[in-house]
């Protein structure tokens, strides 16, 4: 018996359902806490503070600042590297430093190491550089993980299997459009030629 032609498009849903249901039931949820740190201007203007805070943004995850954050976050820099994050403001001079751990507490004291070390060497520096930073909000542990839970990655694999069962739809072989094709139309000039015959 020939498999109807829509079996794709039911096939890659209920696939792609298992497939994000047995990813969320079975992945280790991810924590994830912020640390925000502020750039202020000591003998500088508003201007040089954003230049600046955008510079340290780019330097959180350095080994200078790693280096001073590893005895506080209890990992080693090569570690504490792959779970923090930093994000800059175009509009403010401040620096959010993001941990993520399996757990809250982890990512809360990640992202607190890591904010207090980069203050201690940016104001190494505030002589020469006219600002100063300090930690403006440090970091408490979530109380939820911030990974997708298993109903949202069965969501998400389903929508994904669906999504590519209608492509194998779309992009059958042509071969077997063509015989589709040929089967309705070569009768057509038989039929007539038997018409014109008979007549």
């Amino acid at each position: 018996m020939k498999a109807p032609r829509w079996l794709p498009l039911p096939l890659g849903i209920g696939v792609g359902l298992l497939g994000g249901l047995g990813y969320g039931l079975t992945a280790a949820p991810q924590y994830a806490a912020t640390s925000y740190v502020m750039v202020v201007p000591d003998h500088a203007d508003s201007p040089t503070a954003l230049g600046f805070a955008q510079a340290y943004g780019r330097v959180v995850t350095g080994s200078a600042v790693l280096a001073g954050a590893q005895a506080a976050a209890g990992a080693p820099a090569d570690s504490l590297r792959g779970h923090v994050q930093a994000q800059t403001s175009p509009d403010a001079p401040m620096i959010s430093v993001t941990g993520t751990a399996s757990s809250g507490a982890a990512a809360a004291r990640y992202a607190n190491a890591v904010a207090r070390s980069l203050t201690a060497t940016g104001n190494r520096s505030a002589a020469s550089t006219g600002v100063r930073l300090l930690v403006f909000s440090p970091a408490s542990a979530p109380a939820s993980p911030a990974s997708p839970s298993a109903t949202l990655s069965a969501a998400v694999g389903a929508s994904a299997g669906g999504l590519l069962g209608a492509l194998a739809l779309l992009v059958r072989p042509a071969s077997r459009r063509e015989d589709a094709d040929g089967a309705a139309a070569v009768p057509a000039p038989a039929h007539a030629r038997a018409v014109r015959e008979s007549v």
